[in-house]
C-alpha cells in the first residue's frame, strides 16, 4: 500500500483530492478515516498524509483510526503495519482519533442489544461521531466548535495527539423509553469507562483536556453544572498542570436519527473527545506484540520484498518507545 501499489496511485487520488478543494469556498482540512491493522488504509493512508502535509501545510489533517483490539485480530502482521502507521501519524496528523473494533462491538451487544454486530453497526456508531463533530461547521449553535479548536484544546504537546471518545446515548428504541435523557445524565454516563470506543481504562491515567460536544436542546447552565459534577468524581482524574480541562460546545441541532438504525431518536446527546495518559497502556500493548514478531525477524521478507529497509522498523519502535516515555513524563510532572 504504501510502497508499491500507492506509489502508483498516489498522483491520481491527489489530483481528484485537489480538484475537489479548488471547488470548497473555505477549506478547513482533511478527514482521514481508515485503519491500521493493514490492507485497510494503513500503508496508502500514511503516504496519503504525507502527501497532504506537504501539499497543504497549513490544514487540519484528522484521522479517525481503527487501532488493533487487544483479542480480535484480522491479520497475522497486524503488529508492524500498526507500528509502522503510527509512526506516520505521529509526524503527520493534528489530532487522531482512536477506536478499535472490540470496544464497539461491546458496546453494541451491551447497549443495543445486537447479538451478532457487524461492521455497519460498527460504522453506524463511529459516523455518529464524525457527525457530532462536524455539526457545529454544518449547523449554528450557542457555542460552536471549529476544527482548529479541536487541535488548540486538545493537543497539549504536538506528539500527544491520540484522543479517547465516548458517545451517549447509545440506547435501542425499546430502551430510550426507559431512560432518563437528562444533560447530567448523559454527561455522567460519557464519562463511564465502559462507553469508550478504545479498549483502554481512562481510571489508570490522567485526563490532559476533555472536550464536550452537546446536540439538541441542551441549555448552557445544564452542562456548567454537569461539567462541576463531572470534576468532583475520584475516577475522572485530571493532571495538575490542566487546572481547567474543560472544553464544551453546544449546537441547536438534535442528533441524526437514521430509520431502520440501532439507535433510538433522541433529543439530545454528548460526545467527549478526551486526551487521556492511558492512552499509553494500549501503545504498550502493540509494542509488546511487534517485539515477540521482531525478535525473531518473523515476516520481515514480506516488507522488505516490496521496497522497505529493515531499518525503518527499529526507527517505527523507537518513536513507539518514545511516545510511551513522553506518557510517563506528563504524569511524572
Amino acid at each position: 500500500g504504501h510502497y508499491t501499489v500507492g506509489k502508483e496511485q498516489i498522483d491520481l487520488v491527489m489530483n481528484k483530492i485537489r480538484l475537489l478543494c479548488d471547488e470548497c469556498q473555505g477549506l478547513q482540512g482533511f478527514f482521514v478515516t481508515h485503519s491500521v491493522g493493514g490492507g485497510t488504509g494503513s500503508g496508502l493512508g500514511s503516504l496519503l498524509l504525507e502527501r497532504l502535509a506537504t501539499d497543504y501545510a497549513k490544514k487540519s489533517r484528522l484521522a479517525y483510526t481503527i487501532f488493533p483490539s487487544p483479542l480480535v485480530s484480522t491479520a497475522v502482521v497486524e503488529p508492524y503495519n500498526c507500528v509502522l502507521t503510527t509512526h506516520a501519524l505521529l509526524e503527520f496528523t493534528h489530532v487522531d482519533f482512536v477506536f478499535d473494533n472490540e470496544s464497539i462491538y461491546n458496546i453494541c451487544k451491551r447497549n443495543l442489544d445486537i447479538e451478532r454486530p457487524t461492521y455497519g453497526n460498527l460504522n453506524r456508531l463511529i459516523a455518529q461521531v464524525i457527525s457530532s463533530m462536524t455539526a457545529s461547521l454544518r449547523f449554528k449553535g450557542q457555542l460552536n466548535v471549529d476544527l482548529t479548536e479541536f487541535q488548540t484544546n486538545l493537543v497539549p504537546y504536538p506528539r500527544i495527539h491520540f484522543m479517547m471518545e465516548s458517545y451517549a446515548p447509545v440506547v435501542s428504541p425499546v430502551r430510550a423509553k426507559l431512560t432518563q435523557l437528562t444533560v447530567p445524565e448523559i454527561t455522567s454516563s460519557a464519562f463511564e469507562p465502559q462507553n469508550f470506543m478504545v479498549q483502554v481504562d481512562p481510571r489508570s491515567g490522567y485526563y490532559m483536556a476533555a472536550c464536550v460536544l452537546y446536540r439538541g436542546n441542551v441549555a448552557p447552565k445544564d452542562v456548567n453544572s454537569s461539567i462541576a459534577t463531572i470534576k468532583t468524581k475520584s475516577s475522572v482524574k485530571f493532571v495538575d498542570w490542566a487546572p481547567t480541562g474543560f472544553k464544551a460546545g453546544v449546537n441547536e441541532s438534535p442528533p441524526t436519527f437514521v430509520p431502520g438504525g440501532d439507535l433510538a431518536k433522541v433529543p439530545k446527546s454528548v460526545l467527549l473527545l478526551a486526551n487521556n495518559t492511558a492512552m499509553k497502556d494500549m501503545f504498550g500493548l502493540i509494542d509488546q506484540k511487534f517485539d515477540l514478531m521482531y525478535s525473531k525477524r518473523a515476516f520481515v521478507h514480506w516488507f522488505v520484498g516490496e521496497g522497505m529497509e529493515e531499518g525503518e522498523f527499529s526507527e517505527a519502535r523507537e518513536d513507539l518507545a518514545a511516545l510511551e516515555n513522553d506518557y510517563v513524563e506528563l504524569v511524572g510532572n
